[in-house]
Order: structure tokens, then sequence, then C-alpha cells
């Protein structure tokens, strides 16, 4: 007979996860020298522009060598400056992937450009060459790459095809911090890579962006569009522009700048501490039959989240219900937060056109969303789960981790099904 150890919590068990959660899983990590960062900038009343702008430019510089780095208020405003700098405009095509968070497509929608979605592979979840190649037309300008939740993308391919096609590459490496591919650092090949530093990515800085390149066009470019303040240190003409720049304020508040170097500066340790504890918990995962997408040998990821894939037809037991066992033992699982984009309203229903200003003509007629394209993105998306990223997590925490999967895949088919 089984006894309350053996049974999963949902079958009156008791709970694998008997430790606090709180302070292991708590992110981000904000200590004394954090404070005396931003503290050291309050005091010194240069609140909007300060020199730990350009000091966090350069750290960045220095880590992925870059000849360029810019400073924005946010991810999602890097993005929009970096599409400006490649020279995105009306009607020009720009595939993206679906499953990401929607900074890395919308702002496209504010240069004029169309979305093109395109496929995700099942190894790195990232643009699947094959299918971007497919996509491409005689409109095609440019290729979004999202390294998602840490986990570079299929990148040789996806360079070489760009290069095949005169395409220009805008390289959205906000979730992937520190990762590294092949011996060069992420955001290191994009012809403009951007890095998010909002509050929950690996470098925080409670909100902020940065755009790398090594064009001087394209970073004046981007100073052109949001960095009014900037254009009178210049040598080219785009210093007569200082008066009014293109239109936007994007510069990084200088508090939020000394908070992200901050970060930065302990960023690897930290870093590396995921990676373990992560690695831990796959391997666990891995025996149990899930894919924790461990890369190859010569490629770093990071874990600004842990997403894992969990195969239902070997196991037989819904993912929904997979997750409810799990979260009755106090394991805080979830399915992924990133809704697909082909699949909202916003294109569906075709406001997207109306936010692009770009009105139907004979040779550009609207491109038409349908939620029923991209098959195999939309039915990998529903086989993953998402487990915290371990940031501070004790060995005995991961053990209870591991302990509640095995618990409730050994008693999967007397789980309840929902019905």
């Amino acid at each position: 007979m089984a006894t309350a150890t053996d049974l999963p919590a949902i079958l009156g068990g008791n709970k694998s996860i008997s430790l606090c959660q709180d302070e292991a899983l708590r992110w981000p990590l904000i200590d004394t020298a954090d404070e005396d960062a931003v503290l050291g900038v309050l005091r010194s009343g240069d609140i909007s522009i300060h020199p730990v702008v350009q000091e966090l430019e350069d750290a960045y510089k220095e880590r992925t060598g870059r000849n360029y780095a810019l400073t924005h208020n946010n991810g999602t405003s890097a993005i929009l400056a970096g599409l400006h700098a490649i020279g995105v405009q009306p009607y020009d095509e720009v595939i993206v992937p679906s499953a990401t968070w929607w900074s890395s497509v919308m702002p496209v929608l504010h240069c004029g450009g169309v979305p093109v979605f395109a496929e995700l592979e099942p190894d790195c979840l990232g643009l699947d060459p094959e299918d971007v190649e497919r996509k491409i037309t005689d409109k095609t300008k440019a290729i979004v790459i999202v390294h998602l939740f840490g986990l570079p993308s299929k990148i040789d391919e996806l360079v070489r095809i760009a290069k095949k096609y005169n395409l220009k590459i805008l390289e959205d490496a906000s979730h992937a911090h520190g990762a590294v591919y092949k011996g060069k650092p992420i955001g290191s090949f994009g012809d403009v890579s951007v890095f998010s530093m909002q509050g929950n990515k690996l470098c925080p800085s409670g909100e902020g962006g940065i755009l790398l390149c090594d064009s001087e066009e394209m970073y004046e470019s981007a100073i052109r569009l949001g960095h009014y303040e900037r254009l009178l240190g210049l040598e080219s003409k785009n210093k007569y522009f200082a008066a009014t720049g293109f239109g936007f304020k994007f510069r990084m508040a200088p508090m939020s700048a000394a908070l992200a170097l901050s970060q930065l500066n302990r960023m690897d340790e930290r870093n590396a501490q995921r990676n373990e504890n992560c690695r831990v918990v796959s391997e666990k995962l891995e025996a149990l039959g899930f894919d924790t997408f461990i890369p190859e040998n010569d490629i770093t990821r990071v874990y600004f989240e842990f997403l894992v894939r969990y195969n239902e037809a070997n196991i037989g037991l819904p993912i929904g219900d997979l997750v409810k066992a799990l979260q009755a033992e106090g394991a805080r699982v979830e399915a992924p937060r990133y809704p697909l984009l082909h699949q909202q309203p916003v294109f569906t229903h075709h406001v997207w056109s109306k936010i692009a200003r770009l009105p139907a003509t004979p040779e550009n007629p609207i491109h038409v969303y349908d939620e029923s394209d991209l098959p195999l993105t939309t039915l990998g998306n529903g086989t993953l789960l998402k487990l915290p990223a371990f940031p501070s997590a004790n060995k005995e925490l991961l053990a209870q981790y591991a302990l509640a999967f095995e618990k409730v895949l050994s008693h999967a088919d007397d789980l309840p099904r929902t019905t």
C-alpha cells in the first residue's frame, strides 16, 4: 500500500517541496553595491545626463567586441532604433518569430514594415532557417533573430541566408546576456544587436536597453532617432539635426544605468550559478524523458527562463494535468507566458496595417495573417513547460523539485484528468 510519502500530493500524499522558495527564486538580487551605485548618481544631482551611461556603454562594447553602443530607456526603444538604423521602410518585409515577446515584432510596424512570421525549429527554439528561406521575397529587408529564453539560435545558418539574399539582421539578445556561440558572444552577430535590461532580465536596470553595432552610419542613425543631445558631438552632418533630432527621446536614466553597471559586474557569477542549478535539474528531467535544451559543447546558453519540452505521447498524461499535479507538489511550474503573436487580434483583425499606416495598393496588397499558420510552432509551443531558473537555490531544493517530477510521473496513470 502506497504511503503519503510515495503518493503525489494531488492524490493525498505529502508535498515533495517543503522548503521556502521565496529567497531561492527571488530576482533581481539587489544588494548594498547596487544601492551605493544608484545613490552615487542621485546625490550627484546629475540625474538626466551622467558619465555612468558612457561607462555602461563601454562595458557592453568590451563584452561584445562591438564598435558602438547606445543605451536606451528600454529594449523596445532600442529595437525600434535598430530597425530604423538598418533602414526598414514602408512595405519592407521583416521575417520574425511568433513565439517571442511582442517587442521583437511590433516596432516593425512603426517603421512601416510588414512582419512575416516564420516557424521555429525544435532544437533551439529559434527561427527555422529552412522556413526563413522559404519566406524570403523581393520585398524582404531583414531578419529578426531572437535567442529565446537564453538559448542561442542557429546563427550560422541564419547569417548564411542573410548574406545570400543581402538581408540585414537585427539580433534581439534580450534574453541572452552572457551567452556564447562558437566562441563569440551573443550580441556580436547582428548588423544591429539589442539587449533589454528590464527588471527580470539577467542584467536588470529596472528599465533599460542597449543597441550595439559596428557601423558608424547605423550608430548615428540611431542617435538621430532618439538621442538629440548627442548630435552636437558628432563630426558628420548629423550634428545639424541637434535642435530637433528625429522626434523621439530614448536616452537611459543614469540611475538605471548605474544599477545595470553594478549588476553587470556580477552577472557572470550569477549566470554560472543559474546554469549549474538548471543543469542539475535538467539531468534529472532528461532521465525522465524531458528535452531540456542542453546545447552542444561549443555553445554556452544562459537561463533567462528555464523551459523544458514534455512528450505527452510517451507518458499519456496531458500537459495541463501534469502542471496541476506538479503545482500540488509545491513546484512553481506553468505554461510558457508568450502567446503566439501571429494569432493575436492585432494581426488577425488587420489592426497592424493601421498601426503601420500602410494603405493597400495594387503593388502592395494588405498582408493577411491566419492564426492557423505556423503549425509546427503552434504544436511545439503547447509542449513547453516553464520551471523557475533557480538563481539562488540550494541542492536540497533542486532535489525536491526532481522528486516532485519523479512522483508525479511514476503515478501518471492514476492522476486525475481534466474533462
